[in-house]
């Protein structure tokens, strides 16, 4: 079943909303917490189940997907949880089927896999510039509400976010990589490219939800201008779509360290140390 623009338009919130008063930062700090060790719960309950869990982000360059993944993995085991961002497709992926590639990075019985963009690549990037053809775009739109019908229908539990950034934001954002070494990996040509395009991304991203948002895999759409609240928003309603059970171990003893038996270990002075770059910083600080 598809669902046409007048429905999403009656699902999901403005995509300009008004500015909503920023959270206190000892609020922001104390609920990410909370919800932080929430998802160490559903990790474990993941693990110790066998469920399979698969989280996709997608929305405009410098939405904030980036940001919410690292806060999710922050405190959670990489075995378990694992990112997966596909760089662009070799030669040989190129003549796959075009779902081939992200079959292999789905979770494994007891895995969760954060797709930090995903297949949707080719109703967004790859059909905007020109890196697929007409009859591929098409092929994909028609392909993916039944690949991921098989996923479902496997047991996989998919849900899919889609970050929404207004104009004005993004370009904040963008100006902000453009002067900060820290965030120029960031900003790639695609990225700049995108302002060009923002018509014709929008127009993408919308026929993209017509022929994919559908019952059993709907798109879920983050308001993104505020990233505190578009975190917090997506981590609790990320931990209602799963019917995870409080499994933690209760906490283990420490036990008393071995005894030496008489051992020595060898001189300190054996060793090469890293220097003490840490200390020089205070005797900078008192030259000052």
């Amino acid at each position: 079943m598809r669902v046409t623009l007048r429905a999403m338009a009656k699902k999901t919130p403005p995509e300009h909303a008004a500015p909503l008063p920023p959270l206190p930062t000892k609020v922001y700090e104390k609920e990410l917490r909370r919800l932080q060790v929430e998802l160490v719960k559903l990790q474990e309950w993941t693990r110790s189940s066998g469920a399979r869990l698969a989280v996709i982000f997608e929305g405009r360059d410098g939405a904030g997907k980036g940001g919410t993944i690292s806060r999710i993995t922050q405190y959670l085991n990489p075995r378990v949880v694992k990112v997966a961002a596909l760089p662009a497709p070799s030669d040989r992926e190129r003549s796959q089927w075009y779902f081939q590639r992200y079959v292999e990075h789905l979770p494994s019985a007891g895995e969760i896999v954060l797709f930090d963009r995903s297949w949707y690549n080719r109703a967004g990037v790859e059909y905007v510039m020109g890196y697929c053809t007409h009859d591929e775009h098409r092929q994909f739109l028609r392909q993916c509400p039944i690949f991921e019908q098989l996923l479902i229908d496997s047991g996989l539990i998919l849900i899919k976010y889609w970050f929404s950034v207004s104009d004005q934001e993004q370009e904040r954002r963008f100006q902000l990589r453009l002067h900060n070494p820290l965030k120029h990996w960031k900003l790639s040509q695609i990225d700049l490219e995108s302002r060009l395009r923002w018509v014709e991304y929008s127009r993408a991203k919308d026929i993209m939800f017509v022929h994919t948002d559908t019952p059993e895999s709907p798109w879920h759409v983050v308001e993104a201008d505020d990233k505190q609240r578009a975190r917090l928003n997506c981590f609790a309603h990320l931990l209602s779509m799963v019917p995870y059970k409080d499994v933690l171990r209760t906490p283990l003893t420490l036990p008393p360290r071995q005894t030496d038996g008489g051992y020595l270990r060898p001189p300190l002075d054996t060793y090469t140390y890293v220097p003490d770059h840490a200390s020089s910083l205070l005797g900078k600080r008192a030259a000052h």
